[in-house]
């Protein structure tokens, strides 16, 4: 058996840490807004090349307050990529705004940028790259059509730590950042959180406000803000896993590097690719076959842990029926959502999984 992530084998690397910090929050009992939380946020930050970072809820709110904190609010629009994970769209619509779907770059999965410019109108404020898979998306690109049109520029980065965009830490690089640390991130917490890095002054203190039910002192409130903090429990435990991620990433890596050098001679099958400006993550690693459907059945029925990232574009969800989204719209997206399939991949992945991995694929495409 070769599953698809394993989340008990990398615990039991870091379990007495892990314990050890755990213990110490609860002998502390610092448990909200506490000085683990401030570390944790300072450490990450630091590791991303970012000013500042507030830690948060989960990732969902960590991009929902982002763009509260950079204005974004009911009668904007946002420009997001059709293939990601709902809750990119999602904090969009939280915000009160509208999200604006645009199609994928045929080679990254990430949003196309020559595809942004046309999805502009007066009403835009914001343009939300996700850096899929752990590939970065081409901020450069992104960036200058949003400076050139005076839009705002949240990474979403869910998906993308230790992701490198032209030796930089993504997360970095635009106007706010959301991280998410579900547990199965190549970064994950032992339950929900996130965490939104900013290089403003202004932003950082707005999403502080934000966060905290928009409080000042303990009973004064500036404005009406949020429940949504990051808990001693999970900054203690982060910053545990944290001082790995590096190692897991290089890890990811290599398996990647091992997939590319056992798979690249398969007829019928497609690979990601890294891009001369990214250094791949690898959070997810995903391939392409046009016989999805038997391909995975077979996959299953011999051991081989396989997902699919992700069936339904975002302008095909029933949720966001109401921006009468349809086929056609987002063509590339579309008919990669019928063949693509992610494979095992996680850290501690042994040579020989990878390699029996391998010998499946082969056989099953």
């Amino acid at each position: 058996m070769v599953p698809l992530i394993d989340l008990k084998t990398q615990h039991k690397t870091i379990a007495s840490e892990v314990e050890t910090a755990i213990k110490r929050v609860c002998d502390n009992t610092a448990f909200i807004l506490s000085d683990e939380m401030k570390e944790f946020e300072a450490e990450f930050a630091s590791y991303c090349g970012a000013r500042h970072g507030v830690g948060v809820a989960n990732g969902t709110e960590a991009l929902f307050l982002a763009l509260l904190a950079l204005g974004i609010g009911p009668g904007d629009e946002v420009i997001v990529p059709s293939n990601t994970f709902i809750a990119t769209a999602a904090a969009v619509s939280h915000a009160g705004a509208t999200p604006v779907f645009v199609d994928c770059d045929p080679e990254t999965y990430c949003i196309d940028p020559a595809r942004i410019s046309a999805a502009i109108t007066d009403k835009t404020k914001a343009i939300m790259p996700v850096h899929l898979y752990g590939h970065p998306a081409d901020m450069d690109a992104i960036m200058n059509i949003a400076r050139n049109s005076g839009l705002k520029v949240v990474e979403d980065c869910a998906q993308a730590h230790g992701t490198h965009y032209k030796g930089k830490q993504v997360g970095s690089i635009g106007d706010a950042a959301g991280f998410s640390f579900y547990p199965s991130k190549t970064l994950g917490a032992y339950g929900d959180a996130g965490i939104v890095l900013t290089n403003s002054d202004e932003t950082a203190d707005k999403l502080k406000l934000l966060r905290d039910n928009g409080r000042t002192t303990w009973y004064e409130h500036a404005i009406i803000g949020y429940n949504s903090r990051l808990d001693g429990l999970q900054a203690a435990i982060l910053r545990v896993k944290l001082k790995c991620l590096d190692k897991w990433v290089e890890a990811r890596r290599a398996h990647a590097k091992k997939y590319q050098e056992l798979l690249s001679d398969v007829d019928g099958l497609t690979l990601p690719i890294e891009k001369p400006y990214a250094q791949h993550s690898y959070y997810v690693y995903v391939i392409r076959t046009s016989n999805r459907d038997a391909f995975m059945a077979k996959l299953k029925e011999k051991g081989c842990g396989c997902a699919i990232h992700y069936p339904l574009p975002l302008h095909l969800q029933p949720a966001f029926s109401f921006l009468g989204g349809k086929e056609g719209d987002c063509p590339v997206v579309e008919n990669y959502a019928k063949q693509i399939v992610s494979i095992p991949m996680f850290p501690e992945l042994t040579p020989e999984q990878v390699a029996e991995a391998a010998r499946i694929i082969k056989e099953s495409v």
